[in-house]
């Protein structure tokens, strides 16, 4: 499943979408980032309520196919563009964490 069909079957809205196609292979829910550093897969959607620069930078180390920011969070300018410079797929929801996550589940079943 693309970055683009989540989108869609989850309602999200876009901040950031360079690379749409991005295959999704899993989900990491956590927003300690230096603990996001050490667990999120290559592939997976990070669900999270971070919302300064350093999403970026580690959504880039880990190889993360998207972020999806929960709970209506949202990113400043300087984040958003920096998203788009570095190909981070960068979604949002007013959903929290567990429905997305349980949405996300759904869509793999």
């Amino acid at each position: 499943m693309t970055v683009s069909e989540i989108k869609n079957k989850l309602a999200l809205n876009v901040i950031s979408m360079p690379d749409g196609d991005r295959e999704v292979t899993g989900c990491y829910i956590g927003d300690l980032l230096s603990w996001v550093m050490g667990a999120a897969s290559s592939g997976d959607v990070w669900i999270t309520i971070m919302s300064n620069i350093n999403i970026v930078a580690v959504a880039a180390l880990c190889d993360t196919a998207s972020i999806i920011l929960a709970e209506g969070v949202t990113v400043d300018e300087n984040v958003k563009k920096t998203a788009e410079e570095k190909g981070i797929n960068l979604l949002s929801s007013e959903k929290s964490a567990f429905v997305l996550a349980t949405e996300l589940a759904e869509c793999f079943a």
